[in-house]
């Protein structure tokens, strides 16, 4: 099935593993969160036990460097691409709160990313992304 929106997620990868999938838990939630018709049905197994929907199309995540990051979110802002954002601060933080304002003390130009997600169509996204590399 072809989606007329694509997902993307781009890490940093000088990260921890688990900082890797903290940081990737988060912003697929943003992205829920904003676009609540991504999210499929909820699954059933076979013996009828229920559970949680999941975003409902493919999610792609790539690897990008600092610099590339930065150059992503002003490819996204520059086409009107809401992103959700993740700085290397807010793993110092314990709360939603806390992460927030971690965020507002800092200008635009000196966010230390460390990832972000975007859903757009599917063009659009491949030009906020153009020349990363699928994360390894």
């Amino acid at each position: 099935m072809q989606f007329d929106t694509k997902i993307a997620v781009v890490i940093r990868t000088d990260l921890e593993a688990w900082q890797k999938l903290n940081v990737a838990a988060f912003l697929t939630s943003g992205i829920a969160a904003a676009f609540p018709e991504c999210i499929g049905e909820p699954y059933q197994d076979g013996s009828g036990t229920q559970y949680h929907a999941l975003i409902g199309q493919p999610i792609l995540i790539y690897g990008a460097d600092r610099a590339a990051l930065t150059r992503a979110l002003e490819r996204a802002l520059s086409r009107n691409v809401k992103p959700a954002i993740y700085t290397e601060e807010m793993f110092k933080t314990t709360h939603d709160e806390a992460n927030r304002a971690a965020v507002a003390a800092v200008l635009r130009a000196d966010l230390n990313l460390v990832g972000l997600a975007l859903r757009a169509e599917r063009k659009v996204i491949d030009k906020i992304v153009d020349g990363l590399k699928f994360h390894s």
